[in-house]
């Protein structure tokens, strides 16, 4: 009986930790289309076709990420030419040379915000898990 109480709580478990990093997922997504919609003041008729090709370029991006784990050089390359591959494809649909370029940096921006505020929340969390120095733990009473 408690074996069949332990696996149908950990199926609970696992469905529960796959709901929550998906929605985590979907948080990211969202405030990444949004960003770069305002970003780059997409019209509804550019979001269209901006999208499909923005997440091939993405994919592309961390495909080359993986396989240029421990290269950074080569990654760099790597990321380089499929920039220059999709600019025209943004070009096409963004109809100017500037906003294709603030494709780029508005990506790197947002990038940088992320990791501005993973590194903010990982900071507050080290700061709420510390015992402060002056706060001196009592000693336990010794048993008689």
């Amino acid at each position: 009986m408690k074996k069949i109480f332990f696996i149908i709580s950990l199926l609970f478990l696992h469905s529960y930790i796959c709901v929550a990093q998906t929605q985590s997922a979907s948080r990211v997504e969202d405030i990444k289309i949004a960003y770069m919609n305002r970003e780059l003041s997409l019209t509804p008729e550019e979001e269209q076709k901006f999208w499909p090709v923005y997440n091939n370029y993405f994919s592309e991006i961390k495909q080359a990420r993986k396989d240029y784990a421990n290269d950074e050089i080569g990654f760099e390359d790597k990321a380089v030419q499929i920039r220059k591959k999709y600019q025209g494809d943004f070009k096409r649909i963004l109809s100017s040379d500037a906003r294709v370029n603030k494709v780029f940096v508005s990506e790197k921006n947002l990038r940088d915000l992320f990791k501005k505020e993973l590194q903010n929340r990982q900071r507050l969390r080290k700061e709420q898990n510390q015992i402060p120095k002056n706060r001196q733990i009592p000693n336990k009473p010794k048993s008689k």
